[in-house]
Formats: C-alpha cells, sequence, structure tokens
C-alpha cells in the first residue's frame, strides 16, 4: 500500500457520552491507521482498501454476537468480511471457508464481484467492545488491547481465521509483530 490508502470508517457507541470521549481520547492518542496499514502489510493486502470500525459497548456486542453467530453473550471483538474468499494467501488451515457446509460449488458456479482496480476494496466492519477493552487489559493498557483487538478484526477481515490452531498462531504472531513494530509492548 505505497501509493495506495486506507480509509477508516469509525463510530463509537460505547453506552454514553462518557465513555465515548474517553474512547475517542484514547483513539486521538494511538496510531490506529499505522496499525491498520501494516497489519494489512504484515498479511500482504497491498491494495487500496477501506472498513468500517464501530466500537461499542457490552449489550451491542452482545446483540451482534446473537444475531450473527448464535451466541447471546458479549464477546470482544466481531468481524463481518465483505469478502467472498480471503485477500491473503496462506495455507488452508489457516483461512475462513468460503464453501457453505454441505454444498460443493465448483468455481463455474460462481459469480464473484471484483471490484475494478481502480476503485477501493470494502474489506467489511469490525465491531470491538469497549468494556472488553477494559477486561482485557489488566496488566497492560488499554491502548495495547484496543489496538491488538483491531489488528485481529483486520486479520479477519482479510481472511485468517482463529478456528484452527495453526490459524490462531499465526494471527497472534502478525498481530504482536505488527504491535511491537510501533512500539506498543503488551
Amino acid at each position: 500500500m505505497n501509493d495506495q490508502h486506507l480509509e477508516i470508517e469509525l463510530y463509537i457507541n460505547a453506552g454514553n457520552d462518557e465513555q465515548n470521549t474517553a474512547v475517542q481520547q484514547l483513539l486521538d492518542a494511538l496510531e490506529l491507521d499505522q496499525v491498520v496499514h501494516n497489519t494489512l502489510l504484515a498479511a500482504g493486502v497491498r491494495q487500496t482498501v477501506m472498513l468500517t470500525l464501530l466500537i461499542t459497548d457490552d449489550e451491542g456486542i452482545q446483540d451482534l454476537n446473537n444475531q450473527y453467530r448464535q451466541q447471546n453473550k458479549p464477546t470482544d471483538v466481531l468481524s463481518f468480511p465483505l469478502l467472498e474468499k480471503p485477500l491473503v494467501t496462506a495455507p488452508a488451515e489457516q483461512l475462513w471457508m468460503t464453501d457453505v457446509e454441505g454444498e460443493e460449488a465448483t468455481e463455474a458456479d460462481r459469480v464473484a464481484f471484483v471490484t475494478p482496480p481502480e476503485l477501493i476494496t470494502n474489506l467489511g466492519d469490525i465491531v470491538v467492545s469497549w468494556p472488553a477493552v477494559l477486561r482485557q487489559a489488566a496488566g497492560h493498557a488499554p491502548g495495547y488491547e484496543l489496538l491488538y483487538l483491531i489488528a485481529h478484526g483486520v486479520l479477519h477481515l482479510v481472511g485468517y481465521d482463529d478456528q484452527r490452531e495453526a490459524g490462531y498462531h499465526k494471527m497472534v504472531a502478525l498481530q504482536q509483530s505488527v504491535l511491537e513494530a510501533a512500539g506498543r509492548k503488551a
């Protein structure tokens, strides 16, 4: 992404004005664009992209987790990729699956939308729970935890999956590498 650019559409709904202000102040002090950009580079994504980031409360993320994953509980981060297949090149055990279980679609059966190279690729949406950031930041700064979860979400958007051990280890290694390069330590 040397000449390309990154667009992050940011929304904050962390429960009340005080929490929203706290999130915004923390984000203003963090290198959010740099961490997202470097996460994409570490994953091998070089094209111009955009994504949406929502920082919400436990209730908001629980509603989404229940609606889209049928898990009626809060979680720390959710990702909603808009891609039909992973952008990254990696072993299959590190990537999310694109076939619906029980259906074997062939490449000829699929009509994929291809974003023209001159247009921006919308990767999708990342949702982070602000209360989870604060809970999980025990022993390290909330800023580190927030950037760690955002990097995690970005990796999901481009194709990585942590449901299998190989994908989990690859994602953690990439997240830690990106944050260390940005001068952030757990």
